[in-house]
């Protein structure tokens, strides 16, 4: 648990020393932006996915595999290289000579989409945000927001990072911490919604582990739901997770659930509470609603951990100003601590909030009862 901000005064630090500390770190943090867009720029233009499937190449073979010009392919493989990246697998004096070989290590971090060691939003997301910059600078004048849609491939982005966590961890790990509700979902013949569902892992995955469930999937975001449905169709469960372009308040769907889950999602809310209060009404008797959001410190402390810091900087960037697209908005950004979602979880009507005792370094995870 994160101390609460000191109110006394800092200890005194040398001017200089904190300047020049101050000039390192924006340094080493440029170097580092750069190599996020250059190595976006291999995503997108599949050059990575060319060295991985044909093997080491020469510019000139590089371009020719990917349909680049040979020119920008030289100084994007030299790039990787000098940036320890890539290997040089055939040094050459003459550089249109060079071949260039991706490691199996760095592979499997930016091509395998359900490695839990992947890295691959990320990149995207600096990418993102870089794009929607303008309208960022706009927002903050004018206390208006950022549409979602606005930033180009965040929401690929989010599907690409929550994949392998909900395919290994959800089922596996997760939910089976919630006996009664894991012990539930085992005897078949449960309904759950999950809300907010996005590109539909999260459902898809609760469907795969427990074969006599129904899962329907409740999103908003049309294309998000038509990719859910074409991932639920692959993955062969979807005769039972099946994805509604849907308000989760539809009066349709009360009382129909015996869980509801919502991931990674509330922070994003623009009314929170009335989401939450629509949850609460999808319940059947004795249902209950898990919630999963950022495991950030329980209070403000500054200076923070490295995890608090791409919290603020996730929230800055995207989460806040799209939570602020739609008016009337709590406003609640990424740094959703707990006593912020108990309080909205009290306004909805919940008489049961707790914290459960499921481990992660990112996530923390709530339950919600009636």
């Amino acid at each position: 648990m994160s101390s609460p901000v000191s109110l006394t005064s800092p200890t005194p630090v040398d001017d200089d020393a904190r300047r020049d500390a101050f000039v390192g770190r924006l340094y080493e943090a440029t170097i580092g932006a750069f190599d996020l867009l250059v190595i976006q720029l291999g995503m997108e233009l599949g050059l990575y996915a060319a060295l991985r499937d044909h093997g080491p190449a020469t510019p000139a073979q590089l371009a020719a595999r990917t349909g680049t010009d040979e020119r920008y392919a030289r100084e994007w493989l030299e790039h990787q290289a000098v940036a320890g990246l890539l290997d040089v697998a055939e040094p050459a004096d003459d550089a249109s000579a060079r071949r260039f070989a991706m490691p199996v290590s760095l592979a499997e971090v930016l091509l395998d989409p359900d490695s839990l060691s992947t890295m691959a939003p990320m990149p995207a997301f600096v990418a993102s945000a870089g794009r929607t910059f303008p309208a960022l600078v706009e927002a903050f004048r004018s206390g208006t927001g950022v549409d979602w849609n606005a930033y180009q491939g965040v929401s690929r982005a989010q599907e690409g990072a929550n994949r392998p966590l909900f395919r290994h961890l959800l089922a596996q790990e997760w939910l089976p911490r919630v006996p009664d509700v894991h012990a539930r979902l085992l005897a078949g013949g449960a309904r759950v919604a999950d809300v907010a569902t996005g590109s539909g892992w999260s459902a898809i995955a609760m469907g795969r582990a427990y074969p006599g469930i129904v899962v329907d999937g409740l999103d908003l975001d049309a294309d998000a739901i038509a990719r859910a449905r074409g991932h639920a169709e692959q993955e062969g469960v979807a005769d039972r997770v099946r994805f509604h372009v849907v308000d989760a308040g539809d009066p349709a769907l009360e009382g129909r659930y015996d869980l509801v889950t919502i991931f990674e999602a509330v922070h994003d809310l623009s009314r929170p509470v009335e989401v939450l209060r629509a949850a609460r009404g999808l319940l059947a008797p004795g249902g209950t609603v898990i919630v999963m959001d950022e495991n950030v410190g329980e209070s403000f402390t500054a200076p923070g951990d490295d995890f608090e810091r791409l919290m603020y900087g996730y929230s800055v960037l995207v989460c806040l100003p799209n939570g602020l697209a739609e008016q009337p908005s709590a406003g609640t950004g990424t740094v959703m601590r707990p006593a912020t979602l108990r309080a909205y979880a009290e306004a909805a009507g919940f008489g049961g909030f707790s914290v459960l005792p499921i481990e992660h370094e990112s996530f923390r995870f709530y339950r919600l009862d009636p």
